[in-house]
């Protein structure tokens, strides 16, 4: 049990974003807390909400963009309320972010040392010779061989796995004290993604901030969270630990997820499914946002789904799994 505030404690963050054919409910009472070191992943199908969710606590939605919360708090600060320079003090030193594409998120037109030196000039206050000396060691630091003349070199001359590595050096360049890492291993062949979930973890622990690994693989957030949010268009369906989640599953969705693993397949002739598709602006059903994806539905999820939590559990469904004798 954490007995201390939480490092981040996120409140009742909506996000939409309007248009001529409606709104869309991209974050819908979405409800997070994360303590210092801790590891949490956050789970969930394309268009459930994950990478929004963690522009908007990183300030980075633009418009049309419209956010509340009812907290938004990281170490203390209320970001809701925050100016734009507190907010860029905080952006980039204490909290930073993995982006999902290393080569479009790298800027093609300046060289690693440029982009590396200029949060350590910029959050550390250091002069160029000290930076550019930090950043060939971070470079070091995320297994990048030969880092003083890497420095030198664009984006487009490196792989995209040395791309990826510049990447979280940047993001570890200030000690943060949160890392949000979104998707790191996306566009990686298979070997070069369990490099850099070993990197992460290893940083992760030796530094002692606080993560945020966002996937839509559940055998990634597998190997490295210590508890795991599912979210589905655009809310939380169910928070556990890691190790009960994977050996018992309250939420329809994320046994589904979980059956839809090919490493529990079994020797099945075809991998489980999931029908259809996570809702938009035409088709958000008003009860439970699963309910017609679910195998359990009743009429009774016409209505929007009731929130049961016991300890740090929680789960959004009118008849949770335990209740209905599944298992995954």
């Amino acid at each position: 049990m954490h007995h201390r505030a939480p490092l981040l404690d996120i409140a009742d963050l909506h996000v939409d974003f309007p248009s001529d054919q409606g709104v869309l409910h991209a974050i819908d009472g979405l409800s997070l807390q994360l303590h210092a070191g801790e590891v949490l992943g956050i789970v969930g199908e394309s268009g459930s909400g994950k990478s929004v969710a963690m522009m908007a606590l990183m300030g980075l939605l633009s418009f049309p963009a419209q956010m509340r919360a009812t907290q938004l708090r990281f170490a203390g600060q209320d970001l809701m309320h925050a100016s734009p320079a507190q907010r860029r003090a905080l952006t980039g030193k204490d909290m930073a972010m993995i982006f999902q594409d290393p080569m479009s998120s790298l800027n093609p037109s300046f060289t690693i040392a440029y982009q590396l030196c200029e949060p350590l000039r910029l959050h550390r206050g250091m002069d160029a010779r000290a930076a550019r000396a930090h950043a060939a060691a971070l470079l070091r630091q995320v297994g990048i061989a030969d880092a003083d003349s890497r420095l030198d070199a664009y984006p487009h001359q490196l792989s995209g796995g040395m791309c990826q590595r510049v990447m979280i050096a940047m993001a570890i360049a200030c000690q943060p004290q949160l890392l949000i890492a979104d998707e790191p291993t996306t566009a990686l062949d298979v070997t070069v993604q369990a490099q850099i979930l070993d990197l992460l973890a290893h940083l992760q622990s030796t530094q002692g901030m606080a993560m945020i690994l966002i996937s839509h693989d559940m055998g990634v957030v597998s190997q490295v969270a210590q508890r795991v949010a599912v979210m589905y268009a655009g809310q939380v369906v169910e928070v556990q630990e890691a190790n009960a989640l994977f050996k018992g599953p309250r939420h329809p969705y994320t046994q589904a997820l979980l059956q839809a693993m090919p490493q529990r397949s079994r020797g099945a002739a075809r991998l489980a499914t999931i029908p259809g598709l996570v809702p938009g602006i035409a088709d958000r059903p008003s009860g439970c946002l699963f309910a017609p994806r679910c195998a359990y539905a009743t009429a009774t999820c016409s209505a929007p789904a009731p929130l049961h939590s016991s300890g740090a559990s929680q789960v959004r469904c009118h008849f949770p799994l335990h209740a209905i004798g599944a298992s995954a």
